[in-house]
């Protein structure tokens, strides 16, 4: 989740609803804003057309590393990934994929001679509403791509069979005869908690994918059936006789504590439940000699949303698990088991690591380094020397790397740092404060290039979701807040990582437990003060912006302070009670407040925004999806309506049909456009376009 505030009393009392489905109607500033920007910062165009590489995948013989680039696609509307690859020794680099649609989750046959991927690129299923996504193979030197797959419902994850030779996948079941007779008879209707599409386990031959012929896929053969569960995660064992995956009692989320381990025989299709504890008990990952099985569990603690997930061992047969990073105050998740441990990766403050755990021992050794540097998303060699992943540092863009496993030293195989090139971005740096209550609060600090201790500068909070988000140091392209822009015009914005931020442990995670909203609220607020008290800030242009929980927060201030001058409110909460009785995921809720609305109404009702609105004056930009099942609409309409009654200047704009994030780019657009004019005009007196009148 994620969010942001502010308050301050303003002059111009301004009222409007707009519901958006496309960007706003165009001005000259608004054309200007998207074309033109101070100098140094990328134009909001600019910003929205930086593409990203992500999820790095090496070939089994560590010579080539198969990646995805994101790309804008204004004419489709759409962020649309493709495939590239990499040479490890010259870093040499060529695109894989093209065309119309995406493609993704690249996965290498054993042999490293092919590349299945995910893509749902045309042409469609006969009868098909909208594109599924399917498994395709192209060779790894490249060439034509082939349908291996035509799933009604889409594939949703795929992984290779140890000898090459078969690939298991997962797809939701088709909807059954009887549902579609009760549609035919009835037009569509929903049944809440119910009318379940369970997510089954499938598997296809290819003995020569060279005979793959696109006209005439391999049938799949089924391996799960029924409504007892949902299938989830799963990986092959070294054999390639079990597929161990876990599964839940049903798609809800707020059913993930039901998440259990089993083991299917590939054969007769035999099930075996091996771990039946409290869960959510997640990916699993097999030893080299298939006799045990590590997965991600909460070890039964009913707060799984906060306290940390640990990597335990369990016997391939079942028995009894034994945790191994009980002791490790962070999140861990096994990632991939090698001949010398377990590697999973962890956050750390604002950093991440790669980290090995002995299973025998429980010893953990960090592998990667220095300790200023975020990596992530690793994948492995064969044999385990070299890792590809994602790597940055402070004040740079992530960039697809390899390195040896012995000697840890990033290389970079792609350059989208040069997307830079031609701009001035703010510099970030990584400061402390004291909260309060005396809790110590790290968070990112973005200074102008022309920074100068002796002036005093508009200040900015923009506010992380999750709430176990959490801000870097890095360079990503800026997404719903401009802040390159804001910069460049002379502010100074902080990205505080609150209590509750992952990377900080648990017990930092745990200090806004039945505490949201308030203890979040002063961590916030004393670090405005902190910078204040460095002489840096005019306190008179503050203001704070944020998304889901960062949108909670700023909610709350908006509700709670006067000391900003302009809040922007983005898929926030306004009203706990309201949250949980129309979320998808009611035990985040429970869990954070320790009690559902009829057993504790008091903290329900001290933890919401809403409680403080008769007092609030600050302006207030509302951002919200129309579809929103995370946090859904009814929060935004409820915080529009209480600042309408009371006069407070308020705007709310909506996105129909977008769940919780705005993730298509003509509205990441008017989101972003949004912000930059309303923090225009209050912090800088720049006046309001005509369509905000």
């Amino acid at each position: 989740m994620k969010t942001l505030i502010s308050r301050i009393s303003c002059s111009l009392i301004l009222i409007a609803i707009v519901v958006a489905t496309a960007p706003p109607a165009s001005t000259q500033q608004a054309t200007d804003a998207l074309t033109t920007a101070p100098a140094g910062a990328p134009t909001i165009n600019q910003s929205l057309e930086m593409r990203s590489a992500s999820a790095p995948r090496i070939s089994p013989d560590g010579r080539w590393v198969a990646y995805e680039i994101t790309r804008t696609n204004w004419e489709s509307n759409a962020f649309e990934r493709e495939l590239w690859l990499a040479d490890t020794s010259s870093a040499r680099r060529f695109r894989l994929t093209g065309g119309k649609g995406s493609s993704s989750d690249a996965q290498w046959s054993p042999d490293s001679k092919w590349i299945a991927f995910l893509s749902d690129r045309p042409p469609l299923l006969s009868g098909a509403k909208e594109n599924k996504s399917q498994i395709y193979l192209i060779p790894a030197t490249g060439g034509e791509a082939r349908e291996l797959t035509k799933v009604e419902t889409g594939v949703n994850s795929f992984g290779w069979a140890p000898d090459g030779h078969s690939i298991a996948f997962t797809s939701t079941d088709a909807p059954t005869k009887g549902r579609k007779d009760r549609d035919e008879k009835y037009g569509e209707i929903q049944i809440i908690s119910g009318d379940y599409s369970m997510t089954q386990l499938w598997m296809v031959n290819l003995a020569d994918p060279d005979a793959i012929d696109s006209a005439r896929v391999p049938e799949p053969r089924q391996l799960t059936e029924g409504s007892t569960f949902t299938v989830g995660g799963f990986s092959w064992s070294p054999d390639g006789t079990r597929i161990a995956f876990s599964a839940q009692r049903d798609p809800d989320l707020g059913s993930a504590d039901t998440a259990a381990i089993y083991v299917l025989t590939v054969a007769d299709r035999a099930v075996k439940k091996i771990v039946d504890a409290p869960g959510p008990n997640t990916n699993p990952v097999w030893s080299p000699e298939g006799t045990e099985i590590a997965y991600s569990t909460s070890n039964a603690n009913p707060n799984f949303f906060y306290t940390n997930r640990m990597i335990a061992v369990v016997p391939s047969s079942g028995g009894t698990p034994r945790m191994l990073t009980s002791k490790f105050d962070e999140d861990t998740s096994p990632i991939a088991w090698g001949p010398d441990g377990i590697y999973f990766d962890a956050l750390q403050r604002t950093y991440s690591h790669l980290f090995r755990v002995n299973p025998k021992t429980g010893a953990i050794d960090r592998v990667s380094s220095p300790d200023a540097y975020i990596a992530s998303q690793f994948s492995f060699a064969h044999d385990y020397k070299f890792a590809a992943f994602v790597g940055a540092s402070d004040n740079n863009f992530g960039e697809v790397c390899v390195s040896s496993l012995r000697s840890f030293s990033p290389k970079a195989l792609t350059n989208m740092g040069d997307q830079l090139k031609g701009f001035r971005p703010a510099r970030r740096e990584i400061i402390q404060w004291n909260s309060t209550d005396g809790a110590k609060i790290e968070g990112v600090l973005l200074k102008p290039t022309d920074f100068d201790p002796a002036k005093k500068y508009p200040l900015l909070i923009v506010i992380h979701g999750g709430p176990t988000g959490v801000d870097r140091g890095s360079i990503s392209a800026d997404r719903y807040y401009p802040m390159e822009i804001f910069a460049a015009k002379g502010a100074l914005i902080l990205r505080p990582n609150y209590r509750g931020s992952a990377g900080y442990g648990e017990a930092f995670r745990s200090l806004n437990v039945r505490n949201l909203g308030v203890g979040d609220y002063a961590d916030v607020i004393s670090g405005v003060d902190f910078l204040i008290g460095k002489g840096w800030v005019d306190r008179d242009r503050v203001g704070a912006m944020g998304w889901s929980e960062g949108g909670y927060i700023s909610a709350f201030i908006t509700a709670s302070s006067d000391r900003f001058k302009a809040v922007s409110v983005g898929a926030g909460i306004s009203d706990w009670m309201t949250y949980y009785v129309n979320t998808d995921i009611h035990p985040f809720t429970r869990q954070y407040l320790h009690a559902t609305p009829w057993d504790d109404p008091e903290i329900y009702r001290k933890t919401s925004p809403i409680s403080y609105v008769k007092a609030a004056k600050t302006p207030t930009l509302i951002q919200h999806g129309g579809s929103d099942k995370r946090v859904p609409i009814p929060n935004g309409f409820e915080l529009y309506q209480a600042l309408r009654d009371l006069g407070v200047p308020v705007r709310m704009v909506v996105y129909p049909g977008f769940g919780h994030p705005i993730n298509k780019p003509k509205q990441q657009r008017s989101v972003t456009e949004e912000n930059l004019r309303w923090f225009g005009h209050y912090i800088w007196n720049e006046p309001l376009p005509d369509d905000i009148h």
